[in-house]
Protein backbone atom coordinates (compact mmCIF):
# COMPACT_ATOMS: atom_id res chain seq x y z
CA UNK A 1 0.00 0.00 0.00
CA UNK A 2 0.94 3.60 -0.81
CA UNK A 3 2.17 5.43 2.23
CA UNK A 4 4.26 8.43 1.05
CA UNK A 5 5.48 10.04 -2.23
CA UNK A 6 8.81 11.43 -2.60
CA UNK A 7 8.46 14.54 -5.55
CA UNK A 8 11.58 15.61 -7.14
CA UNK A 9 10.52 19.52 -8.10
CA UNK A 10 12.14 21.25 -10.78
CA UNK A 11 10.09 19.74 -13.90
CA UNK A 12 7.75 17.88 -11.69
CA UNK A 13 6.24 20.51 -9.23
CA UNK A 14 7.21 23.66 -11.00
CA UNK A 15 8.92 24.64 -14.31
CA UNK A 16 11.65 26.38 -13.16
CA UNK A 17 13.40 25.11 -16.42
CA UNK A 18 12.85 28.52 -18.40
CA UNK A 19 14.48 30.34 -15.55
CA UNK A 20 17.50 28.30 -14.94
CA UNK A 21 18.11 27.89 -18.62
CA UNK A 22 18.51 31.49 -19.01
CA UNK A 23 20.29 31.69 -15.67
CA UNK A 24 22.76 28.60 -17.18
CA UNK A 25 23.76 30.55 -20.28
CA UNK A 26 23.94 33.91 -19.04
CA UNK A 27 26.92 32.71 -16.60
CA UNK A 28 28.11 30.51 -20.05
CA UNK A 29 28.39 34.04 -21.52
CA UNK A 30 29.82 35.24 -18.10
CA UNK A 31 32.82 32.48 -18.31
CA UNK A 32 32.81 32.76 -22.34
CA UNK A 33 32.01 28.86 -23.30
CA UNK A 34 29.70 27.26 -25.51
CA UNK A 35 27.51 24.60 -24.19
CA UNK A 36 25.92 22.58 -26.87
CA UNK A 37 22.41 21.01 -26.24
CA UNK A 38 23.33 17.50 -26.03
CA UNK A 39 25.81 18.52 -22.95
CA UNK A 40 23.00 20.94 -21.41
CA UNK A 41 20.69 18.03 -21.15
CA UNK A 42 22.95 15.75 -19.33
CA UNK A 43 23.00 17.88 -16.16
CA UNK A 44 19.08 17.67 -15.79
CA UNK A 45 18.74 16.56 -11.90
CA UNK A 46 21.93 17.36 -11.31
CA UNK A 47 22.77 20.08 -7.98
CA UNK A 48 24.56 23.37 -9.83
CA UNK A 49 27.96 22.93 -7.93
CA UNK A 50 28.36 19.38 -9.41
CA UNK A 51 27.12 20.60 -12.89
CA UNK A 52 29.64 23.47 -12.59
CA UNK A 53 32.45 21.08 -11.12
CA UNK A 54 31.71 19.07 -14.93
CA UNK A 55 32.03 22.51 -16.94
CA UNK A 56 35.19 23.21 -15.31
CA UNK A 57 36.45 19.91 -16.00
CA UNK A 58 35.05 19.99 -19.30
CA UNK A 59 36.36 23.33 -20.31
CA UNK A 60 39.39 23.27 -18.36
CA UNK A 61 38.13 26.55 -16.94
CA UNK A 62 40.88 28.55 -14.67
CA UNK A 63 37.47 29.64 -12.74
CA UNK A 64 36.52 27.62 -9.43
CA UNK A 65 33.50 25.49 -9.77
CA UNK A 66 31.94 27.76 -6.88
CA UNK A 67 32.36 31.09 -8.70
CA UNK A 68 30.35 29.87 -11.54
CA UNK A 69 27.38 28.75 -9.44
CA UNK A 70 27.73 32.16 -7.74
CA UNK A 71 27.25 33.51 -11.50
CA UNK A 72 24.37 31.47 -12.08
CA UNK A 73 22.77 31.85 -8.84
CA UNK A 74 22.79 35.77 -9.16
CA UNK A 75 21.36 35.58 -12.42
CA UNK A 76 18.53 32.72 -11.65
CA UNK A 77 17.59 34.91 -8.44
CA UNK A 78 17.15 38.01 -10.92
CA UNK A 79 14.89 36.07 -13.26
CA UNK A 80 12.86 34.38 -10.28
CA UNK A 81 12.10 37.98 -8.97
CA UNK A 82 11.65 39.60 -12.31
CA UNK A 83 10.33 36.74 -14.74
CA UNK A 84 6.97 35.81 -15.18
CA UNK A 85 7.25 32.28 -16.83
CA UNK A 86 7.40 30.61 -13.00
CA UNK A 87 3.98 28.48 -13.10
CA UNK A 88 3.36 25.29 -11.32
CA UNK A 89 3.25 22.14 -13.54
CA UNK A 90 -0.24 21.81 -14.60
CA UNK A 91 -2.37 19.25 -12.54
CA UNK A 92 0.13 19.05 -9.75
CA UNK A 93 -1.04 20.60 -7.13
CA UNK A 94 -4.44 19.05 -7.77
CA UNK A 95 -2.42 15.92 -7.19
CA UNK A 96 -0.63 16.97 -4.10
CA UNK A 97 -3.99 17.87 -2.83
CA UNK A 98 -5.68 14.54 -3.28
CA UNK A 99 -2.04 12.55 -1.62
CA UNK A 100 -2.51 14.81 1.15
CA UNK A 101 -5.88 14.27 2.04
CA UNK A 102 -5.95 10.70 1.84
CA UNK A 103 -3.43 10.31 4.52
CA UNK A 104 0.02 9.99 1.81
CA UNK A 105 2.83 11.45 4.05
CA UNK A 106 4.89 14.39 1.09
CA UNK A 107 8.35 14.66 1.10
CA UNK A 108 9.96 16.98 -2.06
CA UNK A 109 13.93 15.33 -2.67
CA UNK A 110 15.24 17.99 -5.42
CA UNK A 111 18.82 18.78 -6.53
CA UNK A 112 18.13 22.18 -6.11
CA UNK A 113 19.46 24.51 -3.18
CA UNK A 114 17.78 24.39 -0.11
CA UNK A 115 17.23 28.05 -0.40
CA UNK A 116 15.92 27.69 -3.97
CA UNK A 117 13.47 24.85 -2.91
CA UNK A 118 12.20 27.49 0.25
CA UNK A 119 11.57 30.26 -2.47
CA UNK A 120 9.45 28.12 -4.54
CA UNK A 121 7.32 26.22 -1.64
CA UNK A 122 6.70 29.95 -0.28
CA UNK A 123 5.65 31.42 -4.00
CA UNK A 124 3.50 28.53 -3.90
CA UNK A 125 2.43 28.17 -1.17
CA UNK A 126 3.42 24.38 -0.18
CA UNK A 127 4.71 23.88 2.53
CA UNK A 128 1.43 22.82 4.78
CA UNK A 129 1.62 19.38 2.14
CA UNK A 130 5.27 18.45 2.82
CA UNK A 131 6.20 16.84 5.91
CA UNK A 132 10.24 17.13 4.69
CA UNK A 133 12.37 18.69 2.36
CA UNK A 134 15.83 17.15 1.06
CA UNK A 135 18.31 19.40 -0.94
CA UNK A 136 20.70 17.07 -2.87
CA UNK A 137 23.40 20.31 -2.86
CA UNK A 138 23.33 19.44 0.98
CA UNK A 139 24.24 15.94 0.66
CA UNK A 140 27.90 14.02 -1.03
CA UNK A 141 26.25 12.61 -3.83
CA UNK A 142 24.16 13.58 -6.89
CA UNK A 143 21.98 12.16 -8.18
CA UNK A 144 21.66 9.63 -10.25
CA UNK A 145 23.04 8.19 -6.74
CA UNK A 146 20.54 7.19 -4.25
CA UNK A 147 21.48 8.84 -1.18
CA UNK A 148 18.52 11.78 -1.57
CA UNK A 149 15.66 9.17 -1.94
CA UNK A 150 17.13 6.65 0.93
CA UNK A 151 17.14 9.73 3.05
CA UNK A 152 14.05 11.07 2.20
CA UNK A 153 12.41 7.70 2.02
CA UNK A 154 13.89 7.03 5.61
CA UNK A 155 12.49 10.33 6.51
CA UNK A 156 8.94 9.28 6.14
CA UNK A 157 9.29 6.24 9.17
CA UNK A 158 7.78 3.93 6.03
CA UNK A 159 9.62 1.19 4.02
CA UNK A 160 11.13 1.36 0.87
CA UNK A 161 8.56 -0.76 -0.80
CA UNK A 162 5.52 1.72 0.47
CA UNK A 163 6.95 4.30 -1.12
CA UNK A 164 6.76 6.09 -4.56
CA UNK A 165 9.52 8.60 -6.50
CA UNK A 166 7.77 10.85 -9.58
CA UNK A 167 10.74 11.77 -11.31
CA UNK A 168 11.58 13.67 -14.86
CA UNK A 169 14.87 13.23 -15.66
CA UNK A 170 17.11 10.77 -16.39
CA UNK A 171 19.74 11.01 -13.43
CA UNK A 172 16.56 11.09 -10.74
CA UNK A 173 15.02 7.96 -12.48
CA UNK A 174 18.32 6.21 -12.20
CA UNK A 175 18.71 7.64 -8.49
CA UNK A 176 15.32 6.17 -7.28
CA UNK A 177 15.71 2.89 -9.16
CA UNK A 178 19.24 2.65 -7.83
CA UNK A 179 17.42 3.24 -4.18
CA UNK A 180 15.17 0.56 -4.92
CA UNK A 181 12.06 2.46 -4.66
CA UNK A 182 9.14 2.56 -7.43
CA UNK A 183 9.24 5.31 -9.60
CA UNK A 184 6.75 7.03 -11.93
CA UNK A 185 8.44 9.04 -14.66
CA UNK A 186 6.79 12.33 -15.67
CA UNK A 187 7.38 12.89 -19.25
CA UNK A 188 6.69 16.44 -20.44
CA UNK A 189 7.88 19.28 -22.70
CA UNK A 190 10.14 20.14 -20.09
CA UNK A 191 11.82 16.59 -20.25
CA UNK A 192 12.72 16.33 -23.43
CA UNK A 193 15.84 14.17 -24.16
CA UNK A 194 15.19 12.26 -20.91
CA UNK A 195 15.63 8.27 -20.60
CA UNK A 196 12.35 6.70 -18.82
CA UNK A 197 13.79 3.04 -19.51
CA UNK A 198 13.85 2.49 -16.05
CA UNK A 199 11.14 3.89 -14.46
CA UNK A 200 7.98 1.53 -13.26
CA UNK A 201 5.43 3.66 -15.26
CA UNK A 202 5.61 6.62 -17.44
CA UNK A 203 2.49 9.47 -17.28
CA UNK A 204 2.23 12.67 -19.46
CA UNK A 205 -0.94 13.71 -16.55
CA UNK A 206 -1.34 13.91 -13.29
CA UNK A 207 -4.64 12.64 -13.17
CA UNK A 208 -3.22 9.35 -14.50
CA UNK A 209 -1.74 9.04 -10.54
CA UNK A 210 -4.78 10.26 -8.40
CA UNK A 211 -5.10 8.15 -5.85
CA UNK A 212 -7.67 6.26 -8.09
CA UNK A 213 -5.94 5.10 -11.12
CA UNK A 214 -2.83 4.51 -9.08
CA UNK A 215 -3.98 2.37 -6.92
CA UNK A 216 -4.95 0.48 -9.93
CA UNK A 217 -1.91 1.22 -12.10
CA UNK A 218 0.51 -0.33 -9.03
CA UNK A 219 -1.75 -3.66 -8.71
CA UNK A 220 -1.16 -4.48 -12.16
Amino acid sequence: MLKAVLFDMDGVIVDTEPLHRKAYHQMFEDVNIKVDSTLYESFTGQSTINICKRLVEHFGLSDSPENLMSLKRKHYKYLFENDDELTLIEGVLDCIIDYYDNGIKLVVASSASMDGINQIFKRFNLNQYFSAKFSGADLKKSKPHPEIFIKAAKSTGFKKSECMVIEDSTNGIKAAHAAGIFCTGFRSEHSLGQDYSLANIVISDFSEISTHNLSIKLKN
